[in-house]
């Protein structure tokens, strides 16, 4: 009888990439259909395109955790718009790259124009919020990362010369962050992030953050703070979703 093999994580992780790489492979001789809704046709749908895409606005957490830039998403993070990110993210459906890219441009633009924010003409870094290396080596792709260069080029093609910049860096674990109130999610995460000390410095002084969703807003408060130590300018944030997720505690309450 052959002997069983135990679990590893190495075992898991693989598990995982052969799962993916499967999946796109079906997709290429498949119909596709709507990670949104399900209908036959594109990956994205023209009415999930427009939930996406409607609505973008500033979001920010309540609370507002110390340092959190100007915060904008482009849409609510549920419905159709919650199902293309958990396709893309977890399930590796990177062909929604663009879409999801498109809709943090627009949104981008949506904080320029309503928002008051003015963006360089030159020096504009288009900062990804990093993931945990486990958590890449898990879903077989850096998805943020993706999604910033994508984002970095439509700026440049809008005129801008906007450049990514994957400097940030987690020094550490951190607790498991479920449960958590957004106070206590702010000093789970202090100082778990910096700039890589092994990264050539940034290639201007004006930082654009992008992460997929805002929940508590302590992760994109933490990232700006690691950018502004290293004296850059960091005055808003950008995300494809928004929850609606309130805390009970507020900073400095206390409890």
């Amino acid at each position: 009888m052959a002997p069983s093999r135990s679990w590893s994580p190495e075992l898991s992780v693989a598990a995982g990439m052969l799962g993916r790489v499967l999946s796109a492979v079906l997709d290429l001789v498949l119909p596709s259909s709507c990670a949104g809704c399900g209908v036959q046709g594109a990956s994205c749908c023209p009415r999930c395109f427009a939930a996406l895409t409607a609505a973008p606005a500033g979001r920010p957490p309540d609370p507002v955790p110390p340092g959190l830039p100007d915060c904008w998403s482009a849409a609510r993070y549920e419905g159709a718009v919650r199902r293309l990110v958990v396709a893309y993210k977890e399930r590796g459906a990177v062909v929604l790259a663009g879409v999801l890219a498109e809709a943090l441009t627009h949104t981008i633009m949506a904080a320029v124009r309503e928002g008051g924010h003015r963006l360089p003409d030159r020096g504009l870094v288009v900062v990804p919020v990093p993931s945990a290396w486990r958590s890449r080596r898990g879903r077989g792709h850096d998805h943020v990362g993706r999604l910033a260069g994508l984002v970095a080029g439509r700026l440049r093609q809008a005129g801008l010369a906007a450049e990514v910049w994957r400097g940030l860096r987690q020094t550490g674990r951190v607790a498991d962050q479920a449960g958590l109130s957004c106070p206590e999610r702010v000093a789970n995460l202090a100082g778990s992030l910096q700039v890589a000390p092994a990264a050539n410095g940034p290639p201007g002084a004006f930082a654009l953050l992008v992460d997929d969703i805002v929940t508590t807003g302590a992760t994109l408060a933490e990232s700006a703070r690691a950018l502004r130590s290293s004296g850059l300018r960091v005055p808003l944030a950008v995300t494809v979703g928004a929850t609606r997720r309130r805390s009970r505690k507020s900073y400095g309450d206390g409890r």
